[in-house]
């Protein structure tokens, strides 16, 4: 139902909007179920009002209609006979357009992902999924039967009200607000009189906001008083910063409620000088590895924040969190001058060696350094294809599956295990690497005690090929085919007829025809009756598949058959052969099998199964009359 203002057709005076279905569905785990602590509602809407600030200073550099006022502040004001909390600002504001985009729309990505996340998550886990798709403002209904969000544009003269009951609908109407920020007025429900006392609200922001730059407040007899310290902690001295300090920065920068698997915080002088505090989560966020491929450490200049855009780390750190906070940049520097200063270019080379420094440090336990490998090695490993400065140092800190070896490798202990003749690291690719460690493309080198390692990451299609050789060794994928295993000796086995290959491979070749490159025979299947791998020169079979399924056209190569003579089924259609039989089914059989062995489905499930059937059925008994 929309309402107009009288004399004003184009103007709604009220105008009411409904939450789409999951939404509402979200909104009601959000506030039943997601915070197992009632008082966390405080902190994320503090912590917005900070960004809100933050961001109408930085726009004030370039546009002086939206400078911050001289007493620019956080204020919390409870209302006990009211029953109302309201939490103000001095920050940018939102428009109309803002407000139904940011508050009328709630965990825009990955919805389906983040409720069946909440819905099997335990109690105890639920804070962790805080923050991974912005549901932070949503905690206000935990403690209010309704929110006013009052809010006006900095630079702009028009505010707008945004009001809900968090029950599946929302409303938008014009307002008044006499300067820009955001006013946004908790009903608190009567089970949370609690969050109507300024000491109680005192100890909560004590607690999760203290070190928030802008001067928060609250209303006491009367009168607005200073509730937080206000320290940048980054600027401290580490030896003067506790261990609950940091990690209630790190809950706040980061919205999570995990602690940090590793914190770096030192200060940087000489040349240039600047601080840094800067975290590694131990939780991977919710499609982490999907996100946009950039940094987001945020660039402070002498305490001011300037923007998390400046591409302090290379991508392939983008899981690192935390602040830079530098004296040497004036404050009014834009994005594109970032990009060129030789100052940034300094800190963003320091800062990368101080996290490539404290990783291979903290790699020489593997007790503690596998949990962070699972979380952030596939994303450690893009700098292997995609930063030729840190290609080799990304390559030392990276770690593996491995044919020969429980749990994880590094390629330094790799090489200690090579035997005398082996010139190259040989590696194996697919989508697991349990599977991988049983498939026939590593056979033969499982059985002359040749270790391969088992790279199972989407990424690990690529940076081979880029890597190209670790000290001096170079990288082979056993799946190319042609491997030479003759140096390594033949098998020390009892000697096994072979089929006649001489008779068997022209009728597989003129039965398959271009559905294959090469039909050969090979040594280096053991149990295996055939295998598939790339022709010299094609692309990955791995690498293929996956541009295919991602919906990335590929030239695509025919792949060779390769067979093992020595097994039975070898034998068996030789000698069909010998006696004149058509082969012809089986060869596609054959040749579908072995797709599947290699992780793909035959190019025709339907044909697949009537040749399958078929054969069964011309070899089953007949019915006695």
């Amino acid at each position: 139902m929309t309402e107009t203002a009288p004399g004003n057709a184009s103007t709604p005076a009220s105008e009411t909007r409904e939450f789409s279905a999951e939404v509402g569905r979200l909104l009601d785990l959000v506030v039943h179920s997601l915070y197992s602590e009632r008082e966390i509602f405080l902190r994320e809407l503090v912590a917005n009002a900070a960004d809100a600030t933050d961001r109408r200073r930085f726009e004030a550099l370039t546009d002086g209609a939206r400078a911050l006022p001289d007493n620019a502040r956080i204020s919390i004001s409870p209302d006990k006979d009211a029953r109302l909390l309201v939490i103000s600002d001095d920050g940018s504001g939102m428009s109309r357009d803002e407000l139904v985009n940011n508050l009328g729309t709630i965990a825009r990505s990955g919805t389906r992902a983040f409720g069946q996340q909440l819905e099997n998550a335990k109690p105890e886990d639920r804070p962790s999924l805080i923050g991974q798709f912005g549901v932070g403002f949503y905690a206000a209904f935990m403690v209010a039967d309704k929110v006013d969000v009052l809010s006006r544009r900095a630079g702009s003269d028009e505010a707008w009200r945004w009001s809900s009951d968090g029950k599946g609908s929302y409303t938008l109407e014009p307002a008044t607000r006499e300067t820009a920020g955001t006013d946004i007025t908790l009903h608190i429900k009567t089970d949370a009189d609690e969050f109507l006392d300024p000491w109680r609200l005192q100890a909560i922001i004590r607690k999760w906001s203290d070190h928030i730059a802008w001067p928060v407040t609250i209303l006491r007899d009367g009168q607005q008083e200073t509730a937080n310290e206000g320290t940048a902690l980054w600027r401290k001295p580490r030896a003067e910063v506790t261990e609950e300090q940091l990690e209630e920065f790190y809950r706040h920068l980061t919205h999570n409620f995990d602690k940090p698997w590793d914190t770096l915080h030192w200060r940087a002088e000489g040349t240039m000088e600047f601080s840094a505090l800067l975290f590694i989560p131990s939780t991977r966020p919710l499609e982490f590895a999907e996100q946009v491929r950039e940094s987001k450490l945020r660039l402070h200049v002498k305490r001011m924040f300037i923007t998390d855009d400046a591409e302090i780390l290379p991508p392939w750190l983008r899981f690192v969190q935390g602040v830079v906070d530098t004296e040497d940049l004036p404050l009014n520097v834009s994005r594109e001058m970032l990009q060129a200063t030789p100052v940034l270019a300094r800190i963003r080379k320091a800062v990368t060696s101080k996290v490539l420094n404290e990783l291979k440090t903290r790699s020489k336990d593997m007790d503690t350094y596998t949990p962070f490998w699972e979380n952030f090695g596939p994303v450690l490993k893009e700098g292997m294809w995609d930063d030729p400065v840190y290609r080799t140092d990304v390559a030392a800190l990276s770690r593996f599956h491995s044919s020969a070896v429980e749990g994880l490798t590094s390629l330094d202990d790799y090489l200690t295990r090579v035997k005398p003749e082996q010139d190259s690291i040989y590696y194996v690719t697919g989508e697991n690497a349990e599977i991988l460690a049983a498939s026939p493309q590593i056979e033969g080198f499982k059985a002359r005690g040749v270790e391969v390692l088992l790279l199972a990451d989407p990424v690990d299609s690529f940076w081979p090929e880029r890597l190209g050789t670790y000290e001096g060794k170079k990288l082979c994928n056993v799946a190319n085919g042609l491997n030479d295993l003759e140096k390594f000796g033949a098998l020390d086995e009892t000697p096994a007829q072979k089929a006649d290959m001489d008779v068997l491979l022209p009728v597989l070749k003129a039965a398959l025809g271009e559905s294959v490159s090469d039909i050969r025979a090979t040594d280096r299947l053991v149990s295996s009756a055939m295998v598939l791998s790339a022709p010299e020169g094609g692309p990955d079979m791995q690498l293929l598949r996956m541009m295919q399924r991602s919906g990335h056209a590929m030239t695509e190569t025919a792949p060779v058959l390769e067979l093992n003579p020595k097994h039975p089924v070898m034998h068996t259609l030789a000698t069909k052969v010998q006696a004149g039989e058509n082969i012809d089914t089986l060869a596609h059989i054959l040749l579908d099998v072995a797709s599947i062995q290699n992780g793909d489905t035959p190019k025709d499930i339907n044909v697949f199964s009537r040749r399958v059937m078929d054969y069964l059925a011309a070899r089953a008994p007949r019915p006695q009359r």
